[in-house]
């Protein structure tokens, strides 16, 4: 081990500080990260304020590889013992609710105004070849794309907010009419269909949507289902893939349009038994 190398117990005793302080962070709670850090240093091996600064950095580049919050006063820098990665998923080992958490819908959610919808992310707009290298390997490691799609309440809340989000841009452009008659069929039809939302566009076509949420940053992997893909290809003037992302801390979106393999790789991770 190099002499400087942070050891399982230091790693440990930073990652929860770090948490400590992204918890009140994402509350909206003052906290001094001075403070913080003056606490934990006589807790480590004769580790510098600035080291410690910089460990924080490493933190946030784990978090935003596993396509989870991170806090942005410390902006992810990528060079980092791998061990670090190790000492994150004990501290979420220990502390699963975190991975489970939505937002509360924020009082009135019904009226809440339209997301605004960004371009989906492309070749021209992606990070540094090392530092997208190292986050999606730290995704497939940590299979985030299988977390999210586990996570009930995240999928519901995106959902929601989906709703809420077509109904007010139908308001917006006085269709009243058709805001009332937007429906979330996964709740009241059932989750086969290959849509969860049936909206409409404000002249009144058929607007169905397919919501994927995630807490992480944009070109976090999901889940797709064969059904999906089916009616994505079989209704592709309708058909509209919403992705919701950085979704605990400030929503935000984009959409993508059939055929999905001209936005996305799609590889296959499920296979079908059947008895001889």
């Amino acid at each position: 081990m190099p002499q400087d190398a942070w050891t399982e117990a230091e790693n440990d005793l930073i990652v929860a500080d770090y948490f400590a302080m992204l918890r009140l962070d994402a509350l909206g709670t003052p906290y001094v990260k001075a403070t913080h850090r003056r606490a934990l240093l006589p807790l480590l091996d004769n580790r510098s304020n600035g080291s410690v600064e910089f460990k924080h950095q490493n933190i946030s580049a784990v978090l935003k590889g596993m396509d989870e919050d991170w806090i942005p006063g410390y902006k992810p820098a990528f060079n980092y013992q791998s061990t670090l990665e190790d000492a994150v998923a004990r501290w979420l080992g220990l502390n699963s609710n975190w991975l489970e958490r939505a937002p509360a819908p924020p009082p009135g959610l019904a009226e809440a105004p339209p997301l605004w919808i960004s371009p989906p992310p492309t070749l021209s707009n992606q990070p540094p070849p090392q530092e997208l290298d190292q986050m999606l390997r730290i995704a497939r490691k940590f299979d985030v794309a299988a977390r999210d799609d586990r996570n009930r309440r995240l999928g519901r809340a995106g959902e929601e907010r989906a709703l809420a989000h077509e109904r007010a841009t139908l308001r917006t452009a006085g269709r009243d009419d058709l805001a009332r008659q937007v429906r979330w069929v996964s709740q009241e039809d059932g989750d086969g269909l290959g849509y969860d939302i049936a909206s409409f566009t404000p002249e009144g076509r058929p607007r169905l949507l397919e919501v994927k949420t995630t807490n992480g940053w944009d070109r976090t992997p999901f889940h797709i289902s064969r059904n999906e893909l089916a009616v994505a290809d079989e209704r592709r003037a309708d058909w509209r893939l919403l992705r919701l992302w950085n979704f605990a801390r400030d929503p935000k979106a984009f959409e993508l349009t059939p055929p999905l393999n001209a936005h996305v790789s799609l590889t296959a991770t499920t296979f079908q038994a059947s008895f001889h």
